[in-house]
């Protein structure tokens, strides 16, 4: 057996605007998340800054679970713009969850949150993100998220 491990790449930070809510549709309730500009991405494989035009396209389900599906950018401290579209998602106790909807502040181990990233890079020194499989687990907070991104390897 060749059993995968994982190599740590960067944590993220993001502010956040007010949801938008769309409201009940078929499968559940929908609403989008924008993602202000300016959050940082540091780590032992990429830094840089979060770009703007980004949003987390969210539902929750009928059963309660947060399908998360964020699409921004990333540009690196040498210049190079990373696209990435990461889908996820966070469930948890249903007082856990309401009290994130409410804003307060909940410790991310009473929650699921995990997500797999998937990059769009340029050719040259950031290549490799478009030949790996990665994963990350998340926190959020009233009006911020943290990622924690890992590489399978």
């Amino acid at each position: 057996m060749n059993q995968p491990e994982l190599e740590f790449v960067y944590e993220a930070s993001a502010n956040l605007a007010p949801p938008r809510e769309i409201g009940a549709v078929p499968d559940g309730t929908r609403r989008i998340i924008p993602i202000k500009p300016g959050g940082y991405v540091k780590g032992p494989l990429i830094n840089g800054q979060l770009l703007g035009n980004a949003a987390d396209w969210q539902l929750t389900r009928l059963d309660g679970v947060t399908v998360v599906d964020a699409t921004y950018a990333i540009e690196t401290d040498d210049g190079a713009v990373i696209q990435l579209r990461n889908r996820g998602l966070r469930h948890g106790p249903a007082e856990v969850m309401d009290r994130l909807r409410r804003g307060e502040e909940v410790d991310p181990a009473e929650y699921y949150f995990r997500a797999a990233p998937e990059f769009i890079a340029p050719t040259g020194r950031y290549d490799w993100l478009n030949r790996s499989i990665f994963i990350c687990s998340g926190a959020r907070f009233a009006s911020s998220i943290k990622l924690w991104v890992w590489r399978v390897v």
